[in-house]
């Protein structure tokens, strides 16, 4: 996908301009599963898991304006309604598009590491973004997190658990591969060069359970 030309449509601009939740049964056309993608590169993942679920709405915000606007053109080219791409920061429009306890799934699929000092602030995970999207998931509602690279994996998964984040193995344990997942374009070739992925599936307690678990 480096080769391919800037598209000039910017991808969900309509979406990216709001400034409040709207209503996800009339803009998808129907009711189901409300799943958010924060990072979906080149798009492997989300076009393969909308493709096996076409029930699902998928929401896959990418700052990249390559990667975005050419996910969105393969999505509206195989028919994937469920599917829509956003091109921005979602630290910024996610807030404002989706409402408290509106999502059923969170993706976020091998981020940057952001190595250097300077570029930390780029990170998604920081302790403050990691509670807003604590607070966007259903009670029950799970988060996806993936990586290749071990440090940042501790430290994410460490971050997740702390914000309230409920891990079903236990503190601190990844999950292992799930033959039933789709797999991005990334973790494909890993599964293949059987290179180690961090795997972790958090979710969301409802009150009644965290007060039980504490």
């Amino acid at each position: 996908m480096s080769r391919i030309p800037l598209r000039p449509e910017k991808a969900g601009e309509d979406l990216a301009a709001l400034t409040s939740p709207p209503d996800w049964d009339q803009l998808f056309g129907r009711a189901g599963s409300l799943e958010l993608e924060i990072g979906c590169g080149a798009g492997g993942f989300a076009l393969e898991h909308c493709r096996r679920d076409p029930s699902i709405r998928y929401l896959a915000f990418e700052w990249r304006k390559k990667y975005a606007r050419e996910v969105s053109f393969r999505a509206q080219k195989h028919g994937l309604t469920g599917l829509k791409v956003i091109e921005g920061d979602a630290r910024i429009v996610v807030p404002k598009i989706f409402a408290p306890g509106s999502l059923d799934v969170i993706h976020l699929q091998f981020p940057d590491p952001w190595w250097k000092r300077a570029h930390f602030k780029r990170a998604i995970l920081t302790p403050d973004f990691t509670r807003v999207l604590l607070g966007l998931l259903k009670p029950g509602g799970r988060f996806d997190f993936r990586t290749d690279v071990e440090e940042r994996a501790r430290q994410g998964l460490a971050v997740l658990e702390k914000a309230g984040f409920h891990n079903p193995l236990g503190p601190g344990v990844f999950h292992p591969y799930d033959p039933e997942e789709a797999p991005s374009t990334r973790e494909r070739r890993y599964l293949v060069t059987n290179q180690p992925v961090y795997r972790a599936r958090l979710v969301r307690l409802s009150s009644a359970q965290g007060a039980v678990g504490s």
